[in-house]
């Protein structure tokens, strides 16, 4: 087995432990030390810092802007349009037409996609939520991730074309632009989408800034990096944010059981908020 390139001691895993679950609420067990070295190590040799140790010295120096670097780093931003297609079915066909009745006074709808990635599940929403809301209504989503640089990602709406594998040809057409030149095998959201999209910077942790409830939650592969506290406290903090019937989608390996009993499984990893 060769050696490592930096030192890299058990002390040294248990403090990344530690930061990852303060700062993000993100569990990282024993059987993660490989994957921890690996993504870190890329990020010491860019700062140029000779250990893991001088290196979490600094993390703890720089405070919030380098504890985010070494989240992203650890976790997966990997993501496509329409992933877990069942989702956005149930949305449009399910979701929306119960919202039009309820929402009829306000005509009003918001959807918040919470750890949004870079920004292929708020696109999805947006797509539906253009397909299928009529003209004249206010429908938004709200998109936050506590990673600045995908959010930004999300911003520009720019994707390589492979992201869009299994999107149907009336849709790419309809709400995908084609980029030719330097930017061929590129795609650009339309900016009839941009427009209804709100995205943000921010960390579940800690405090949210939203005034209003949201009328469906997206909140998936966000959790599988939790405790089950964590999850639990995330839950009920989400399931305050619904009204009651509202609706909470989750990732394909999530699940609320024994965690949170404010929702009822509909199926397929969609719940409803019932207390």
């Amino acid at each position: 087995m060769s050696e490592r390139e930096f030192e890299f001691t058990d002390k040294d895993f248990k403090r990344v432990q530690k930061i990852a679950y303060d700062f993000a609420g993100i569990d990282l067990n024993d059987s993660k030390n490989n994957l921890v070295y690996n993504r870190l190590a890329k990020r010491i040799r860019f700062l140029g810092q000779k250990s893991f140790k001088t290196y979490l010295d600094y993390v703890e120096q720089q405070g919030e802007s380098e504890f985010i670097h070494l989240i992203n780093s650890i976790t997966t931003n990997l993501t496509f349009f329409f992933r877990e297609n069942h989702h956005f079915e149930y949305l449009a066909d399910t979701v929306i037409p119960e919202l039009i009745k309820q929402n009829a006074a306000t005509k009003k709808i918001r959807i918040w996609s919470a750890g949004c990635s870079t920004g292929e599940e708020p696109y999805s929403i947006a797509i539906v939520l253009k397909e299928c809301v009529p003209a004249g209504w206010d429908a938004k989503v709200i998109a936050t991730d506590l990673d600045s640089n995908v959010v930004n990602t999300g911003l520009a709406g720019v994707y390589k074309i492979d992201r869009l594998k299994g999107v149907s040809e009336e849709r790419k057409s309809r709400w995908f632009m084609k980029g030719e030149g330097s930017k061929a095998g590129f795609v650009k959201t339309k900016d009839e989408l941009q427009k209804i999209i709100e995205f943000g910077q921010l960390n579940l942790m800690e405090n949210w800034p939203f005034k209003e409830k949201f009328d469906a939650i997206f909140c998936r592969n966000v959790v599988i990096y939790f405790d089950k506290p964590t999850q639990s406290k995330l839950f009920n903090r989400y399931a305050d944010s619904l009204p009651m019937g509202g609706h909470l989608f989750v990732g394909h390996s999530e699940s609320l059981y024994k965690v949170c009993d404010r929702f009822e499984l509909l199926g397929q990893t969609i719940y409803k908020k019932t207390k």
